[in-house]
């Protein structure tokens, strides 16, 4: 039976609805990794690499998915992370993200590239939601982003610093995703013409197609192009770890540094007053051939987790992942593909129904377990194959 007949569930399901109605250049700049895509594959695969213990005979009748992540009150954990122009997956996609995060109880990010403002996200909750940011080369923009961020609400900074400059996502040159010649433009324009019902929701009535944090400091706002040239030349390859002791100096919240993947960059990154680190290698988009997430958390877990909260994003995929990234140190995951999937395909509620497989899921392992909380999940629950 085709899976256009039954109701979705996992995340590939998802994925599958996701590609049967975004244009496949908007498909794949989501979908795709840099290079040959050896790193996004191994994100996933490596959770392969280590299975739960399963014991029997214990009390499981209080189980509890509840934490906190960075001072959130979240009901498992898991946190929306950010995805740049998700508002181009789904109608203002950011508010709708938003709004199902809330419902399930985990906290949302919103990316400095989002369609939507951190403004209009907030609005659309009513509650504190996540900001992440990158290192401008302007430092007036970092700060005037902040204040917005602070002035939204905002309590938590995501700062991602694994981006002085972009991968070689190769799926984007192909489909004409990157680059303003004749050749992309009607490359893109075939491929719309394939996707009448996603013009219409997204296309007409998603608009403004406006970078929404970025609207001031752009000549033309409802140019994406505008927006393309503005980033390219904002990117800072001179960054340093004293740039992050600055933004520390000047940002009153707490500050998670997002795509670390080193014991000693996760050790820079506290001595300079970073309250958490991302164990992320930008979800494979960034650099290829480098080891996955999974993998290297532990060690950084083990390095500074006591002083500091360790998370990880890059190929969770099912509240199974969850419980074995919980289990190797991390307080908590990031998640992006999967929840866009969700989105695309089925709208807010896909997002709600995503995230509620998720804690059934992590609830079930835990059980199966014979854990009832998440501080009881240890490496030795765990078997590496």
């Amino acid at each position: 039976m085709s899976i256009f007949n039954v109701n979705p569930v996992t995340v590939d399901d998802y994925r599958r609805l996701a590609r049967r109605k975004l244009p496949r250049f908007l498909f794949d700049y989501l979908d795709g990794g840099a290079n040959a895509e050896a790193t996004l594959a191994a994100n996933v695969n490596d959770f392969d690499r280590y299975r739960l213990k399963q014991r029997v005979m214990r009390n499981v009748d209080n189980i509890d998915t509840s934490t906190k992540l960075a001072g959130f009150d979240a009901a498992m954990p898991v946190a929306l992370a950010p995805v740049g122009m998700a508002g181009m997956y789904a109608r203002r996609g950011e508010t709708q993200g938003a709004r199902a995060a809330d419902a399930q109880g985990i906290p949302f990010t919103c990316s400095t590239l989002g369609i939507c403002s951190v403004e209009e996200i907030t609005a659309a909750t009513g509650k504190p939601i996540w900001f992440q940011l990158y290192m401008l080369r302007d430092r007036d923009v970092i700060q005037s982003l902040l204040k917005r961020a602070e002035a939204a609400g905002v309590t938590t900074l995501l700062f991602t610093v694994d981006l002085p400059l972009p991968g070689m996502r190769l799926r984007d040159y192909r489909n004409g995703m990157i680059g303003t010649n004749l050749c992309s433009k009607l490359s893109k324009t075939a491929q719309l013409a394939y996707s009448p019902r996603w013009i219409m929701d997204v296309g007409i009535k998603g608009k403004p197609h406006t970078i929404g944090n970025l609207s001031e400091v752009v000549p033309d706002p409802d140019d994406l192009n505008e927006y393309k040239a503005f980033i390219d030349s904002q990117f800072d390859t001179s960054v340093t770890w004293e740039d992050i002791a600055w933004l520390r100096s000047i940002w009153p919240g707490k500050l998670i540094i997002k795509g670390v993947m080193e014991v000693e960059d996760a050790q820079a990154a506290v001595n300079a007053g970073a309250d958490g680190v991302v164990v992320s290698n930008h979800g494979g988009r960034q650099l290829d051939s480098v080891a996955s997430s999974i993998t290297k958390l532990p060690a950084i877990a083990q390095a500074v987790g006591d002083q500091c909260e360790v998370y990880i994003d890059s190929g969770i995929r099912s509240g199974i992942d969850v419980v074995k990234a919980v289990a190797l140190g991390a307080q908590g995951v990031l998640i992006g593909r999967p929840w866009i999937y969700a989105m695309a395909g089925a709208g807010e509620q896909g997002v709600k129904d995503l995230l509620a497989t998720f804690q059934n899921e992590i609830r079930t392992a835990m059980a199966l377990m014979g854990v009832n909380s998440l501080a009881e999940l240890t490496p030795e629950l765990l078997e590496r194959v």
